[in-house]
């Protein structure tokens, strides 16, 4: 299977390493031409310099493939997965944005009728997690179920600065993730609610106290799914306590805002300026943890899924559970285990009771209680 990785970053390297792994024939594309030789020759895989803005060179580039996993900014998300579908080539992404992946929806009929499957949410969260809620739903027994929460962080092993946080990936994600309004159900009808509110604490043996709080584009599209049948769906971020109050001021300060002001003769947008500090002094590569706890309550009865994976190797704990999920999942699509082209988010096109066992090889397990 000739399978495309977009990007040469921690996500996209994993990524290389689990399709190489699986006996995929792979192809890792960026516009940094020294990561991009470099990671090919680490994993046998080949190189190809692509600025993914040119439209041209990318539809070129995913024509040649028979799966693209996308690990580049969720802003060309739609420019990818229109590629993909132009070509006839199975696409995943790991999303995260509402109005991106509302947007590839809207390619579900087209994707259909060229028999292909355009999947984006395909990370930690959305994605793995959101696998183990709609696989707790799968389960649950007939009638309504009262609750189905998830909570994910991904956290330095130890606390580091008054964030208690460091950068893990781009901090435009981060932020998008702190700005943009959270889906959730309550008493049985979907509805947004602001990010960075509804604090709560959360007891995690060996980890904890820890904070969690909204954040978007974790429930994926499961609110618009289970409306009626669930009371409560909710999605938490995890950090450490504090973590959560000093974005907040920051959110009501303006300082999330892309829309550009005037300061002086110059035009910037307060976001760009955030994100620019962000980069430049958040803390990198200390040893890292992911902790996922998904429950479903029905009947007075409380069902526990939990992941707790801890950096390995050259991979930090996030880069594995965000890319090993899609990589299994990418896999699956190409053994045919998997077929049903569309536009289907990672838990819609993916039974946990395919995908979860797929992870054990490469060290995420979940434990059931």
């Amino acid at each position: 299977m000739a399978t495309l990785v977009l990007g040469a970053g921690i996500v996209g390297s994993a990524a290389v390493w689990d399709l190489r792994r699986r006996g995929h024939d792979v192809t890792v594309a960026d516009a940094d031409e020294d990561a991009v030789r470099s990671l090919a020759k680490t994993h046998g895989a080949t190189p190809v310099a692509l600025d993914a803005a040119d439209a041209k060179s990318l539809m070129e580039v995913t024509g040649d493939h028979d799966i693209v996993v996308s690990a580049i900014p969720y802003r060309f998300g739609y420019a990818v997965a229109s590629a993909a579908l132009a070509t006839h080539t199975h696409y995943l992404d790991f999303g995260g944005n509402p109005t991106v992946v509302a947007a590839q929806k809207r390619m579900h009929d087209d994707a259909e009728a060229n028999g292909v499957m355009l999947v984006p949410d395909c990370g930690l969260a959305p994605g793995l997690a959101n696998v183990m809620a709609e696989q707790l739903i799968r389960t649950a027994a007939e009638g309504p179920i009262d609750s189905i929460q998830m909570r994910v962080g991904a956290l330095p092993q130890e606390p580091i600065g008054a964030l208690g946080y460091q950068l893990a990936f781009n901090p435009a994600g981060l932020i998008n993730e702190y700005a943009e309004l959270c889906e959730v159900i309550e008493n049985g009808e979907y509805t947004t609610v602001q990010p960075l509110s509804r604090f709560e604490e959360v007891a995690w043996d060996g980890w904890g106290p820890l904070e969690a709080f909204s954040t978007a584009g974790g429930t994926s599209t499961m609110c618009v799914a289970h409306e009626g049948r669930v009371q409560s769906l909710e999605y938490k971020t995890l950090r450490f306590p504090g973590h959560g109050m000093v974005f907040r001021a920051l959110y009501e300060a303006g300082l999330m805002d892309e829309r550009p002001r005037r300061y002086g003769r110059v035009e910037v947008a307060p976001r760009q300026v955030l994100l620019d500090a962000l980069d430049r002094s958040l803390p990198r590569d200390a040893p890292d943890v992911v902790l996922v706890r998904v429950w479903r309550v029905q009947d007075g009865r409380t069902t526990t899924m939990q992941i707790v994976d801890k950096q390995h190797g050259a991979y930090s704990a996030l880069a594995r559970t965000t890319a090993f999920p899609a990589t299994a999942l990418a896999d699956l699509i190409a053994k045919g285990v998997v077929n049903e082209p569309g536009v289907l988010t990672m838990h819609e096109a993916v039974r946990g009771s395919d995908l979860l066992p797929e992870l054990t090889s490469v060290g995420i397990n979940v434990e059931a209680s």
